[in-house]
């Protein structure tokens, strides 16, 4: 998932400084109105990398993200003028934020020149952006098989998805970390009859982005499997709940995000994703059984909800499979 958002002519100014100069070891960067701007640089007070870490204690903050580029070689009169790009994601940072400076990583690197930057890290804890920290994920990488820049953009997102779901738990309606889903009344009621096994078998759900409320979008009757797909709503993303067919009238949850959505609705259904489930589960009683999330709803074909199904299958076959009759002695 890319934000779209995009490098500002000042950060690549700023980053042909760092390149050429013998005093600075970093620079950090962040993103304002939709744009990655420069913000302080970090001087060299030391002769080794991991020494220098050690200024960046006074512009790391505990709730805000921020971008961070390193010089890695100890010496920065050398000819190595690779850099480090550091996402510093903390876990009381505002959850678009979070959500933001994840999914616009690999633009921040792409922008500036991949050929710059052999080393991408992920970070949440202002500890490790310390030497004794460093060292660690030094450690940890190592041990490790490389990810291409595509996995680690990806790795990053879900980092980031899984700081505003950590430690959640659903009351009321779903209060999540720094989110808090306000649901129109009637979705409640959709959802229990769809649960209950009466009325329609697809409940649609939206948001809407300037009130961050959920809303009832529609709900309808799917005929065949086949047909679920174009009963979804193309233009605008939708968390949608279906009963499945089988025998247990199981229920699916259907995340869609269009790719011509905007950036912060792209924002606010991911963070949505998983209070939503939350809402569907404490206030309509509904059991999910099965979880897919796509772009487009015609990535949701038939085959892929009988797949989910079928791996489900034979995962219990095989656990419950008969013993074989002990042989006669």
């Amino acid at each position: 998932m890319q934000s779209g958002i995009s490098a500002s002519q000042e950060l690549q100014s700023a980053l042909g400084t760092l390149l050429s100069s013998t005093t600075q070891r970093g620079l950090l960067a962040t993103i304002t109105n939709e744009t990655i701007t420069p913000g302080a640089t970090i001087p060299s007070t030391s002769p080794s990398f991991l020494s220098d870490l050690s200024n960046l204690s006074s512009h790391v903050t505990p709730n805000a993200a921020l971008y961070i580029l390193l010089r890695r070689a100890d010496s920065l009169s050398s000819a190595d003028k690779s850099l480090v790009a550091i996402t510093f994601v903390p876990n009381a940072a505002p959850v678009r934020q979070k959500m933001l400076f994840a999914s616009t990583r690999l633009t921040l690197v792409r922008e500036l020149g991949g050929e710059h930057f052999p080393e991408s890290v992920f970070c949440t804890e202002p500890s490790e952006l310390t030497s004794q920290g460093w060292e660690k994920h030094v450690k940890h990488t190592e041990s490790e098989n490389p990810l291409t820049a595509e996995e680690q953009s990806l790795q990053d997102i879900k980092q980031a998805e899984a700081l505003e779901s950590r430690g959640t738990r659903a009351q009321g309606l779903a209060q999540g970390a720094g989110l808090a889903i306000r649901a129109d009344e009637e979705i409640a009621a959709a959802l229990t009859t769809l649960g209950e096994g009466g009325g329609e078998n697809l409940v649609q759900l939206r948001m809407d982005v300037a009130t961050e409320t959920l809303q009832l979008a529609g709900t309808s009757s799917v005929s065949a499997l086949s047909s679920l797909a174009s009963a979804i709503d193309a233009k605008e993303p939708r968390f949608s709940f279906y009963r499945h067919t089988d025998p247990e009238a199981s229920v699916v949850f259907i995340s869609t995000c269009p790719s011509g959505a905007k950036i912060k609705e792209r924002m606010l259904y991911a963070a949505s994703r998983g209070n939503v489930i939350a809402l569907a589960q404490k206030e309509a009683g509904l059991k999910v059984a099965k979880r897919i999330e796509a772009t487009n709803p015609d990535e949701v074909t038939e085959q892929v909800v009988l797949d989910e199904f079928k791996t489900e299958e034979k995962e219990e076959k095989k656990g419950f499979a008969k013993p074989k009759r002990p042989g006669r002695r």
